[in-house]
């Protein structure tokens, strides 16, 4: 069975649940409804919804990069290898849900809630996207018989810290939510520089 159908759906939900992220922040925009407190003071007030939007839609982003990446040095998918799909676009689809309850509930009591909501969504995305990729190169079953051996190991060694990390950063939230989500936030800039330079050394590889 071929990769397309499975890269178009995937492009789809990731687009979907990126899209809904926005509406999100839409539904939550603020009103200066206080005389002596005008709509900047609110918009900055409402610091939690864009900085959750933004390290949300990174996320997805990275993971469409990232997913992009994998089935590239895919050949084929099996039915075993569709379901592990499944289950992974599905905690990507759940995203915006714990990206809403961070924007609404950071900066209250039940911010630490929130917090963990949504950092345990994150690792469950992670360790589904673990779980295609070792699925896939498991005896090389769906890998192309061309695959460079140098760029297997480096995504996979790019990979396999990610749901450990994730989990890291959600339990800071047990004593911080604003430090676990700064953390989501530093994770997202070390993605960014990582794949780009990792991208970069195996294009420079490919043309030499």
């Amino acid at each position: 069975m071929t990769t397309g159908r499975a890269e178009t759906f995937a492009d789809g939900v990731l687009a979907i649940a990126a899209t809904l992220l926005i509406l999100n922040v839409g539904s939550n925009l603020p009103a200066a409804t206080h005389p002596t407190h005008g709509l900047g003071h609110e918009l900055v007030k409402s610091w939690p919804t864009f900085a959750a939007y933004g390290i949300s839609f990174f996320t997805i982003g990275i993971i469409w990069v990232n997913h992009h990446a994998l089935m590239q040095q895919i050949a084929r998918v099996d039915r075993t290898f569709l379901f592990i799909t499944v289950f992974f676009l599905m905690t990507v689809s759940f995203i915006p849900f714990p990206t809403r309850l961070i924007a609404d509930n950071l900066q209250t009591g039940e911010g630490r809630v929130a917090a963990l909501t949504y950092g345990f969504t994150l690792t469950a995305t992670a360790a589904g996207f673990n779980a295609l990729w070792f699925y896939a190169i498991r005896k090389g079953r769906l890998l192309r018989s061309d695959a460079d051996p140098a760029v297997v190991k480096g995504i996979t060694r790019s990979y396999i810290s990610g749901p450990w990390i994730y989990l890291l950063a959600t339990l800071i939230a047990l004593p911080s939510p604003g430090a676990s989500l700064i953390l989501f936030a530093a994770f997202n800039l070390f993605w960014v520089l990582e794949s780009s330079l990792f991208g970069r050394a195996r294009d420079s590889t490919a043309e030499s």
